[in-house]
This record gives C-alpha cells, structure tokens and sequence, in this order.
C-alpha cells in the first residue's frame, strides 16, 4: 500500500454509480456460481413441498374380499389369514344373491351373506355374497363330500318324488334311497350319455349333471 506524499490530499475515488455497483455484484454472484456448478451441467431449482411418507394402507378396504379371511363363530369377522382365529378365505366376493349372480368355484365350502352398513363401512361393495373354503379339512364342498353350497361332478344325490335332488356323502352307506352319482356335466341333455339314470341341475357353463344310479349300497 503506498502512502502518499507530504502535503499532498488524498482523493477518495468518485462513488459508482447505483446501476454500475449492481452490475458488479450481479457479476460477482455470477461468478461464485459458476465457480460451484460442474462444467458443462445445468442448475435448476426445482425444490418443492416434500411430500409427506405414505400412511400405513388401510387394513380390509374391502370387507371380506378376495383372499381375505374370516373368523368362526356365529359373528363373521375379518381377521389376518395367520391368526389363530382365521378359519375359511375368500375365494370370490360378488354383489347380488347367489342366485342371482356369478356362481362360486367348485371348491367351496359355504357361502357367506355379506352386508356392510353404518358410517363405518369401508367400500361400496357394502351387499352380496363372499364364497368361502375352509382353511383346514373338511371341505364339504369337495366333490363326494355331501356338503358344499354346489352340485358338481364327484358328487352323489338322492332324488325324490318332487323332482328335487338332496347331496348326500358318496362313503354313507346309510338310508334306503337310491343314490346317483355325477358322472359329467354338459350343456344340454341330449349330451349326456345314453346310460343317463338322472339329470341334475347345475350353475354355470355346463348346467347339466349327468348320473348314474350307483350300486353296492
């Protein structure tokens, strides 16, 4: 730093002025900028709200759907599929009666009357029927098993005056009706085979059972 001579003034240099101190700082931020950015990339700021982390999903958005299950007793609840009190699963949940709507697979076991009301339903799917299969043996709606919601093939009736057919186990060698059993299911009658002692109704795509009397009972 020079001093300057004796006797001599100092000058203080003219102040810039307020466009030119602007422009210097603006160049100056620039700068440091610069200095801080890789070469040959792009700055943006494109920062926003963070979003808030996901609150656990709600359990059963859907009371007793498809792969839910449910507990015993007289009272139907929803319950984990590992708890102890778990007894049957939903195969299929359908809106309407079972009569009315979509048929339940071969495989269950019981049908459940599904209706969800009050403030604290959790879905639209508030009325219908779930169709349910036990997760541990018996399965009554197996075939030959004598129970189950369904007629299919593998099962055995006893028929009646009436017209109506009632499942019965193929293994009881009880009662004195005779008994037929499901050979096959087709579409029409005129399908099934010419040995045909019974046709029974069934659901679905093939609603016609075709039996046999069974013999050895």
């Amino acid at each position: 730093m020079s001093a300057c001579p004796p006797g001599a003034r100092s000058r203080r240099p003219a102040p810039l002025p307020a466009r030119v101190v602007l422009g210097v700082a603006a160049a100056v931020v620039a700068l440091l900028l610069a200095a801080c950015e890789a070469p040959g990339r792009t700055v943006t700021d494109d920062r926003g709200p963070v979003p808030a982390p996901p609150g656990p999903s709600p359990y059963g958005v859907v009371f007793l759907g498809p792969g839910d299950c449910s507990s015993r007793g007289p009272v139907i609840r929803e319950v984990f599929c590992r708890s102890e009190k778990a007894a049957a699963t939903v195969l299929t949940r359908h809106l309407g009666t079972p009569s009315s709507g979509p048929p339940c697979p071969d495989a269950t076991d019981f049908v459940l009357h599904v209706s969800e009301t009050g403030t604290g339903a959790r879905s639209r799917l508030t009325t219908g029927y779930a169709c349910m299969r036990n997760l541990e043996p018996p399965h009554p709606g197996d075939p030959g098993q004598g129970g189950g919601p369904l007629t299919v093939v593998g099962d055995c009736v006893t028929a009646s005056r009436a017209g109506e057919v009632t499942e019965t186990a193929c293994a009881d060698a009880g009662g004195r009706a005779p008994r037929y059993r499901v050979e096959s299911a087709v579409r029409r009658r005129a399908q099934c085979p010419d040995d045909t002692d019974l046709f029974v109704s069934l659901r679905g795509e093939k609603p016609v059972g075709c039996a046999r009397r069974s013999t050895g009972w």
